[in-house]
């Protein structure tokens, strides 16, 4: 406790030297309390603006699937090459220990299955419980032309609204129906909606013709997702020309955990998104780290 013994008066006000006040660097992002800023900060790397997020939530509706049977065994060894990590509840406090020192990004939406219609998704996360796990963001599907559009709007509304009380960021997960074009109109669309109804970010697809015009006319972060699993050299290739027309990083997942040498992919990835290294560099980064492990 302080005391009264020993006060001397300030003498080094630096006069000379004005105060600052710095602008936040994430896009869209200055007008944010403290808080906000403080969890996107945690998310994306402030030197690089960039992140690379492991997802790894993908049993909410998919259960054990291919690279996911243990998360404790598969996907462990990864956490610590990942900026952020993407996933449920059941399995943060079942799979992930308390000592990981890595941000994680809440799944929040749920209520369905493969088995059923994929958009017609509830809020699955209340915001208190995410406080009480210490989480950085909050992530829901908004599924824009789906036969459960408005719900899942909705949804993500709420997580919005809750989430700016308590200084929660939320991600809009852009999803894609079986029938729904995956082109540069469509993500447009979707992610403008999402951040016009007051997403902290977004994330989306990678489309070949016309991403730098999805990026531009969202004015939030967008972070790619990686979806199908396809050849390393391939989603490196993905990664690169996403991060070069202006997205904000990746939220990847089968293209890590089921390459070939997933360990080896991630640092591969975080080259690519943190770096900008060329793909065929980033590939020649992956087969040498590979052959490591495999002399070793």
């Amino acid at each position: 406790m302080a005391d009264l013994d020993d006060i001397i008066d300030g003498k080094d006000f630096a006069l000379n030297t004005p105060a600052k006040n710095e602008a936040f660097f994430l896009k869209g992002a200055g007008a944010y309390d403290w808080g906000m800023q403080n969890r996107l900060a945690r998310i994306f790397r402030p030197d690089t603006g960039r992140t690379v997020m492991l997802a790894f939530d993908h049993g909410y509706f998919q259960g054990p699937t291919t690279g996911l049977e243990r998360v404790d065994v598969n996907i462990s060894p990864l956490f610590d090459y990942a900026d952020v990590l993407m996933c449920t509840r059941g399995m943060l406090r079942t799979s992930v220990p308390a000592s990981t020192r890595k941000p994680i990004v809440m799944r929040a939406s749920g209520g369905n299955s493969i088995m059923s219609e994929l958009s017609n998704e509830t809020v699955a996360v209340d915001m208190e419980d995410a406080l009480r796990m210490n989480v950085s963001a909050m992530a829901a599907q908004v599924y824009i032309g789906s036969e459960f559009e408005h719900k899942s709007i909705n949804n993500v509304i709420r997580l919005i609204d809750a989430g700016n009380r308590v200084g929660m960021p939320t991600l809009a997960v852009t999803g894609v129906g079986k029938d729904m074009a995956r082109d540069a109109r469509y993500f447009g669309l979707a992610t403008r909606i999402a951040a016009e109804i007051g997403a902290q970010y977004v994330k989306s697809y990678f489309v070949e013709d016309g991403f730098e015009r999805v990026c531009a006319g969202c004015p939030v972060p967008i972070v790619i997702a990686g979806g199908k699993k396809i050849p390393e050299k391939e989603a490196l290739e993905v990664a690169y020309k996403a991060v070069d027309q202006g997205a904000a990083g990746v939220d990847m997942g089968r293209n890590i955990f089921r390459a070939a040498d997933p360990v080896a992919m991630i640092q591969a990835v975080s080259a690519v998104v943190h770096e900008l290294l060329p793909p065929a560099q980033a590939f020649e980064m992956y087969k040498d780290l590979s052959q490591r492990v495999v002399a070793a």
